[in-house]
C-alpha cells in the first residue's frame, strides 16, 4: 500500500497464524478493522513466513502447530524483534510444567504429575488424563480408566521425545471449562468450552485442518470466585516476570468447577482463542477496541508508536 505521507512512520503489524490457518479460524476476524480504526495497519501471515521477521510487531494469534515444531517455533519467537506476548513468556507457557510454578505461587490448579522423557511414569488410582507437556488443541491428550493403558500412552509420548503430564480426571469437566479472557491484564469477558476429551479409550475429533480438537463454545457469566482464579493466575505471571498489567496483552485462564472449588486447568498466553464470537456485537466491539488499545500501548512503549514522525 502506498502511503500518502512517506515522512510519517506506520508500524508494520502482523497477526500470526500457522500454515493450515494463516488467517486464524475467524474468531479474530474483527481485529484488523479494530486496529485500523486506531490508525494501525495489520495483516495476517503464517508465523513461519520470513516476512514476520521484518515486521515491527508480531502478535501471536493462531500458531496452533507449534507443538509439532516447538524448537523451531521457540527459535523463531526469540528472533522476532517485537513479539506479543513476549518470547520469554512464550517459552515458559509452551511447557505445561508452568503449572508447578503457579501452584507454588498460590494458584489453585488441577493436581498434576510431570514426567520427563525417560522418567518412570506413575498414575493415581481412578480415571486419569494423560497428555504431552508441550501440546495445543488437545493433541495427544486422552482419558483412561485402565492404568496399564495410561502408562502405555505415556510411554508412547515419551518415545516421541515428549515429556508427559498425568492428571486425575475431574468429573466436573463434563460441565465444560470456563475460559476467562483478560486483555491488557484486566478482566474482559468469559465463555464456556464444552468437554473436548471423549470417554476413555477414544481420541478427540479434530477440525478439518487437524490443528485443534473441535469444541462447543457458548457465552458465560462466571461467579466472582471463578474470576478470582484468573486474577490469581495473571498476578502470578506479573510477579514471576516482573511485568506491569499492560505488558500482558492477552491471557486466557481455563477453569473447571463452580464457586465451591474452582481449579485452573490451563493458562493460555501463547495463542489462545479469545472467544470474540461468543459476544454480542456491542461487547465484541468493546473487547476488540480494548485489544487494539493494548497494541497501540505496546507500540508506544516500544518506541514504535503509530504515526510518529521519523527521520529518513
Amino acid at each position: 500500500m502506498k502511503l500518502a505521507r512517506p515522512d510519517i512512520f506506520h508500524p508494520r503489524i502482523v497477526l500470526a497464524g500457522c500454515p493450515a490457518l494463516p488467517e486464524g479460524d475467524g474468531d479474530d476476524a474483527g481485529l484488523v478493522a479494530a486496529l485500523r480504526h486506531r490508525g494501525l495497519h495489520a495483516r495476517w501471515l503464517s508465523w513461519d513466513d520470513p516476512a514476520t521477521l521484518t515486521a515491527d510487531l508480531v502478535i501471536l494469534r493462531a500458531t496452533w502447530d507449534y507443538s509439532d515444531r516447538v524448537e523451531e517455533f521457540l527459535s523463531w519467537a526469540r528472533a522476532v524483534p517485537h513479539l506479543v506476548n513476549s518470547a520469554q513468556i512464550v517459552e515458559w507457557n509452551t511447557d505445561k510444567r508452568y503449572l508447578d510454578d503457579l501452584d507454588r505461587m498460590g494458584v489453585p490448579v488441577v493436581p498434576t504429575g510431570y514426567f520427563e522423557v525417560g522418567e518412570q511414569v506413575s498414575v493415581p488410582a481412578g480415571e486419569v488424563v494423560v497428555k504431552p507437556a508441550v501440546g495445543a488443541g488437545s493433541a495427544g491428550a486422552q482419558r483412561f480408566v485402565d492404568a496399564s493403558a495410561a502408562l502405555a500412552h505415556a510411554a508412547a509420548l515419551q518415545g516421541q521425545g515428549r515429556a508427559v503430564l498425568v492428571q486425575p480426571y475431574d468429573p466436573r469437566i463434563a460441565d465444560g471449562e470456563t475460559a476467562l479472557v483478560f486483555i491488557r491484564g484486566e478482566e474482559s469477558h468469559a465463555f464456556t468450552k464444552g468437554p473436548m476429551l471423549p470417554p476413555a479409550g477414544q481420541s478427540p475429533e479434530f477440525d478439518e485442518t487437524g490443528t485443534y480438537a473441535t469444541e462447543t463454545l457458548s457465552p458465560a457469566q462466571p461467579a466472582d470466585e471463578i474470576w478470582e482464579v484468573g486474577r490469581l493466575a495473571v498476578d502470578a505471571v506479573l510477579r514471576l516476570f516482573d511485568l506491569e498489567l499492560a505488558d500482558l496483552l492477552y491471557a486466557r485462564v481455563d477453569v473447571i468447577g463452580g464457586p465451591e472449588d474452582p481449579r485452573l486447568l490451563e493458562l493460555e498466553l501463547v495463542e489462545p482463542s479469545l472467544g470474540f464470537r461468543q459476544l454480542g456485537q456491542i461487547d465484541r466491539d468493546h473487547a476488540e477496541r480494548q485489544f487494539a488499545l493494548g497494541v497501540e500501548d505496546v507500540l508506544q512503549r516500544s518506541g514504535l508508536g503509530p504515526l510518529s514522525h521519523r527521520a529518513f
